[in-house]
């Protein structure tokens, strides 16, 4: 089956509908029409030049350029989750609590799932190491996201709560634990309702893509549910990991609670 080409036209068409989006934002006031505009103007070039950058990747196989990209992917996904942050870490804490958390999840999932499970030759094989981490570190960013934001702010509301908690003589684990517990649950909502509605209501990015290059759909089930596995086992243990050293950053050593470590709303 021929793969039918898009060009400048047919994206044109797209980004119509984007920019008649940003208009009515605009028109009804909603504070979002100038950031759909910059977004989109974002993904034409973002995508674009990750287009040129992967072309020559998959022409030179190479362990180095493949790490440096997917090590550069990381940093600007945990950059990605301090600025999602109406209450964010101070210091270090802001970026390093998720670019941690992601290694520790995205990295190690990806790295078993291309050595264990898919086993290309080589395992680093750019045309499966590259995709399949992007889509786990974009899902996990996501989710690790919404469990800080919830965490931060439900504690900041909280905070006389969890001061009484302390006073009664609980530790910090025992204080927070509930928040800790509605955080993860925000986290790892859009992961269990993308496995719950996969093939009743929607059709997963992969499995389209593969589709409409022409596999069977055979094989692009299989590749989507091993995606799909992948992306929540990434989500939720690096929620979990993320949620954790941030709940741990909230309290020092004598377990007490330290909202300065965190910044104003913005």
């Amino acid at each position: 089956m021929e793969i039918i080409s898009l060009g400048p036209q047919e994206l044109g068409l797209s980004a119509l509908l984007v920019v008649l989006l940003a208009v009515i934002s605009t028109i009804q006031q909603l504070g979002i029409g100038k950031k759909i505009l910059i977004a989109a103007c974002r993904t034409v070039i973002q995508l674009s030049l990750i287009g040129i950058v992967l072309k020559t990747l998959f022409e030179t196989v190479h362990l180095l350029w493949i790490s440096l990209i997917a090590f550069t992917m990381l940093f600007i996904a945990g950059r990605e989750v301090m600025a999602r942050q109406q209450r964010r870490f101070s210091g270090i804490w802001g970026f390093g609590i998720g670019t941690t958390s992601m290694f520790l999840s995205s990295f190690v999932i990806t790295l078993l799932s291309l050595q264990l499970i898919i086993s290309p030759t080589p395992w680093y094989t750019p045309q499966y190491a590259i995709p399949l981490l992007g889509m786990m570190l974009g899902n996990t960013m996501n989710s690790i996201s919404l469990g800080l934001d919830q965490l931060t702010r439900e504690v900041w509301r909280g905070k006389g709560v969890i001061e009484a908690r302390l006073v009664m003589g609980q530790s910090w684990q025992e204080a927070i634990l509930s928040f800790r517990k509605e955080a993860l649950r925000t986290s790892m909502i859009p992961s269990i309702n993308s496995m719950a509605a996969a093939g009743l209501v929607s059709l997963p990015g992969m499995m389209t893509g593969q589709i409409l290059a022409g596999n069977s759909p055979d094989t692009a089930v299989k590749y989507q549910i091993l995606i799909m596995f992948m992306i929540t086992a990434g989500a939720g243990f690096g929620s979990l990991c993320a949620v954790w050293l941030g709940a741990r950053r909230l309290f020092d050593s004598r377990h007490r609670l330290r909202l300065d470590r965190l910044h104003p709303p913005k």
